[in-house]
């Protein structure tokens, strides 16, 4: 039964070995081919998590229900997107080298780990698998500075949250006597007046979790490596490991932990706030697209946790449904950004944009669509994953999370109209024509970005069935 259960992770381990070591083999592009077996496993490992049965395995430190499905399935859709956006990039600049789509992989592995972790040393080791390889990812352009100093800022700060993590697990064995979350969860629920120790241990796991979603007051890193990391490897890490911490999160905070949600929620609801405010004043500024979309990020992790901070079913669901659209908005926008080239030198100024309109209306037109729905302008996907989070609040009597959330949007809308006017009303010269890759990227999440209002049931009912799991 174990084995079974750990299918999917066990074809993302071997695949990852296997390809690792037919990748040194001399063949004339081996970058292509890793490429395309990684792509290839990760959807079979889609597939597998599919038809993965429901269980606890490896005496209750692995889980597997529908909110560990729905959320892999996520992780592994912004993976998959990920390498598509990197193959052509990675050949133009010269780090066309197999080692990239394998790290990639790795990552996902740590990531799937992560999420069906039911004990404080799985989470661990997922975070860990997870950190290592983007460590590296981001600093994969070595003759970069800024790639080097991306990767150096990612890694101190990555070891301090580490820390953090560890020394918070290790009080919450001292107090609860286990690292299990379901005994945590019976020690919590059957101790009279809860131990102080206790609650700083927690606090110090939420800041370490805080930290790898980017969320205020642990956000610093994310300007600095999202300008600094190659393009592809800043959308992955803005999608598929933004992801998975938030599950994590959620499975931390919302299960053995649920008895402490008095806690734990005036640390979610600061860091919401925080979130959504340095989100929408700090992107106002900037010039370079990465660093915008960087605090653009970070405004969005703010809107996310509303749903987690409320603390109730639909609160959940809603958060859930809001990370499904913001990952293919994210992608959607960092394969135009990707696609900026001029005389294949890479471009990264919002004024780089101008003219797009005229010169490749196509790629405009998929840059206006995922800007207005970062904004929340209906009837486009963003405005639902808002709608949804601002009610969840509504109900649950958090006003101020819905009142804060509704003015820094319309805040944010400032930039992302901003952008929309360069493109449409600045003059400009026509980028380099984009990759196929790119293309089919831009038009596949475009699609869902637009269209999503006429079959948002499937997406609410399979968010509803995972809190239901989630919350047993």
């Amino acid at each position: 039964m174990n084995w079974t259960l750990i299918l999917p992770e066990l074809v993302l381990a071997l695949g990852g070995l296997v390809i690792l070591a037919a990748g040194v083999l001399p063949k004339r592009d081996p970058a292509f081919a890793v490429n395309m077996a990684v792509f290839g496993t990760l959807l079979l490992t889609a597939v597998l998590v599919l038809g993965q049965p429901e269980g606890v395995a490896f005496n209750g430190q692995y889980v597997a229900d529908a909110f560990t499905k729905f959320m892999k399935l996520l992780v592994l859709a912004g993976a998959a997107l990920g390498l598509l956006l990197a193959m052509d990039w990675n050949a133009k600049e010269g780090l066309g080298r197999f080692e990239f789509p394998v790290l990639l992989l790795f990552s996902s592995l740590g990531m799937l780990v992560m999420v069906s972790a039911n004990d404080l040393i799985t989470l661990y080791l997922g975070l860990e698998l997870l950190s290592l390889s983007l460590y590296v990812i981001a600093a994969f352009n070595r003759d970069s500075e800024r790639s080097s100093e991306a990767g150096l800022k990612y890694f101190v700060l990555g070891a301090l949250a580490s820390g953090m993590l560890l020394y918070g697990s290790s009080l919450i064995y001292g107090f609860t006597g286990s690292t299990n979350f379901d005994r945590i969860a019976d020690a919590v629920g059957a101790t009279v007046g809860m131990p102080f120790g206790l609650v700083v241990g927690l606090v110090f796991v939420l800041a370490a979790l805080a930290f790898k979603i980017s969320a205020v007051p642990f956000h610093m890193w994310t300007p600095d490596v999202y300008e600094g990391a190659p393009t592809p490897v800043t959308a992955f890490f803005a999608t598929a490991p933004k992801v998975a911490a938030i599950a994590l999160l959620t499975r931390v905070a919302a299960g053995p932990f649920g008895e402490l949600a008095a806690q734990w929620q005036q640390v979610l609801i600061l860091a919401s706030l925080g979130s959504m405010i340095l989100g929408a004043l700090g992107a106002i500024g900037q010039r370079n697209i990465k660093r915008l979309m960087a605090y653009s990020s970070i405004g969005h992790v703010g809107y996310a946790l509303i749903g987690l901070a409320v603390a109730s079913e639909i609160g959940i669901s809603s958060l859930l449904l809001y990370m499904a659209i913001y990952v293919f908005t994210s992608v959607g926008t960092f394969a135009v950004l990707i696609a900026m080239r001029r005389n294949g030198r890479a471009l990264e100024g919002v004024e780089d944009l101008a003219g797009l309109g005229r010169t490749d209306p196509a790629m405009a037109l998929g840059m206006t669509v995922f800007m207005l729905s970062m904004a929340g302008i209906p009837p486009l996907a963003g405005f639902f994953g808002k709608l949804y989070v601002f009610l969840a609040a509504v109900q649950g009597g958090y006003w101020t999370l819905a009142v804060v959330g509704v003015l820094t949007s319309a805040i944010s809308a400032y930039y992302y109209l901003r952008v929309i006017k360069v493109m449409y009303f600045d003059a400009g010269t026509a980028l380099d024509p984009r990759p196929a890759s790119l293309s089919f990227v831009l038009a596949g999440t475009g699609l869902f970005t637009v269209f999503f209002f006429v079959f948002p049931a499937p997406f609410l009912a399979a968010a509803q069935a995972a809190v239901a799991a989630l919350l047993g």
